[in-house]
């Protein structure tokens, strides 16, 4: 059967299927090229065709898993229509990306650091500077919407919150129950908006 754009597409889709599989079931350092073949029905030498080695192979998975987690985050966010409203609902998208492909990417993040970064091609993804690039568009919308003061440096706002996302997703406390969606709401309306809100001099 002659090899075609569309067959060569949907062999490029198994092949990566496959790997994304084995590597929730197995991780980065216990998957082979050997595996991604039998998982995918197709050959080695096929798939050399279309990946030459072991990294470059992984990194497309990578490259699928955080393209279509964060734009399905984004689609979400996109829909509320103010910052109070985006953060909760980050918090929980934050929380549930254990649930979903996303869990794949911060498990091996977290537990093959070396073999991510080898894979991902640019070192290990800083997760602060990522996710403050994701949430700059909101935060500017935010701050045309008059939500956040307009002395405050948005890139600076978007970094400050990650940092407060990344700690309110990731460190339960005493007083505020982070999978209650009204308590993540009360507690950015009591602590966080009032400080985006005014002066950063006071």
């Amino acid at each position: 059967m002659p090899v075609t754009e569309a067959s060569t597409t949907t062999v490029h889709e198994r092949l990566l299927d496959a790997t994304q599989q084995l590597l929730a079931d197995k991780g980065i350092r216990a998957t082979t090229m050997q595996q991604v073949a039998e998982s995918a029905g197709v050959s080695r030498a096929w798939l050399y065709r279309h990946y030459p080695d072991k990294p470059s192979m992984i990194g497309a998975t990578i490259v699928r898993l955080t393209e279509s987690f964060w734009r399905d985050a984004r689609a979400e966010l996109d829909a509320i229509p103010d910052l109070a409203g985006q953060l909760t609902a980050g918090v929980r998208i934050g929380r549930g990306a254990y649930d979903d492909p996303g869990t794949l990417l911060l498990r091996l993040r977290t537990e093959e650091p070396t073999e991510f970064a080898e894979c991902a091609g640019v070192g290990v993804v800083k997760l602060i500077p990522d996710l403050a690039a994701f949430w700059f568009p909101f935060v500017e919308q935010a701050g045309a919407r008059g939500e956040i003061h307009p002395a405050h440096d948005l890139h600076e706002v978007s970094e400050w919150v990650a940092r407060v996302l990344i700690s309110l997703g990731t460190s339960p406390g005493e007083t505020l129950d982070i999978d209650d969606a009204a308590q993540v709401r009360r507690h950015l309306n009591l602590f966080v908006l009032p400080g985006l809100a005014t002066h950063p001099r006071g």
